[in-house]
């Protein structure tokens, strides 16, 4: 089976096209975010790749991607008027 982890992906890169790079990237496996942190549902095989696309574009001096492993069946706390994550490839039990 192949399971799935929720994680928290957010990154600070100085540079515009490595930023557009790493956008596209990320929103390939996202549900739903905004600017520069995104909910995205990776199993091992896809952390690993997103991680290695990650190596190869930034500069490990001025640049920093975070991944943080949360728990899916956690309710998220939600401010402000952005718009909800759209989880219909997926569902949660509370």
């Amino acid at each position: 089976m192949n399971t799935r982890h929720l994680f928290l992906v957010g990154y600070d890169i100085r540079e515009n096209p490595i930023r557009r790079r790493a956008l596209r990237d990320v929103q390939h496996h996202a549900l739903g975010g905004q600017k520069s942190f995104y909910e995205c549902w990776l199993s091992v095989a896809e952390l690993q790749t997103l991680l290695a696309q990650m190596r190869q574009r930034i500069h490990n001096d001025t640049d920093r991607v975070v991944f943080i492993r949360l728990d899916g069946r956690s309710q998220s706390l939600q401010l402000g008027q952005a718009e909800p994550i759209d989880s219909a490839d997926y569902f949660h039990i509370a």
